[in-house]
């Protein structure tokens, strides 16, 4: 393992997981379709070939909402509330390995999407997940990570219009993208409001 992954693994209190096995049974993908998730995992992609490896659709949203309809809605209401709600697309998973007791079959050689799970604030857990205070904090870590960076762009606007060297005003240039793509990373949670 890298030295982020690590770190990653290390920050993440692991210990919060109630082991419900809720966040196997009910999950969906909101960035690809089933199909995508295929051909991506066809042409090489790691994170598509364990997730397809792994995860196994519903063929209904009903029939996950069978298993546990407070997650299915949960998940529908926190897509809709960001927009991002697609009832076409939009396809729920259980994962294969799940044994009744709501532990793991293939823990020790689980993949790295599960070894990462929660991998962001900004994942929709079931009601009640033992990550939940924590995920909220990465939250409030990220948008205060972006209301530094237009802090920083305000300054360097500043900075512009007090020089008229073309070399610092390229660096400043070059140094505004860089933080733009920083908000960017966050923009389908609503960055450019924070």
């Amino acid at each position: 393992m890298n030295s982020y992954e690590e770190n990653y693994i290390n920050k993440r209190p692991q210990s919060l997981c109630k082991m419900c096995g809720k966040c196997c049974k009910v999950i969906t993908n909101t960035k690809y379709t089933y199909q995508e998730i295929l051909t991506m995992a066809e042409e090489g992609n790691e994170y598509a070939q364990d997730f397809a490896k792994i995860f196994e659709p519903y063929p209904s949203v009903e029939a996950a909402r069978e298993v546990d309809a407070e997650i299915v809605d949960n998940i529908i209401n926190r897509l809709k509330d960001s927009n991002r709600y697609n009832e076409k697309t939009l396809t729920f998973y259980k994962c294969r390995y799940l044994l009744p007791n709501n532990m793991c079959s293939i823990y020790e050689e689980r993949p790295k999407l599960c070894i990462y799970c929660p991998s962001s604030g900004w994942v929709v857990t079931p009601p009640g997940c033992g990550f939940e205070a924590w995920l909220f904090l990465k939250r409030e870590e990220d948008m205060q990570k972006v209301r530094h960076a237009k802090e920083e762009l305000l300054d360097l606007k500043i900075m512009k219009q007090k020089t008229n060297d073309e070399k610092l005003i390229k660096k400043i240039d070059s140094v505004e993208k860089t933080i733009h793509r920083t908000i960017e990373m966050f923009s389908e949670q609503g960055s450019k409001y924070w």
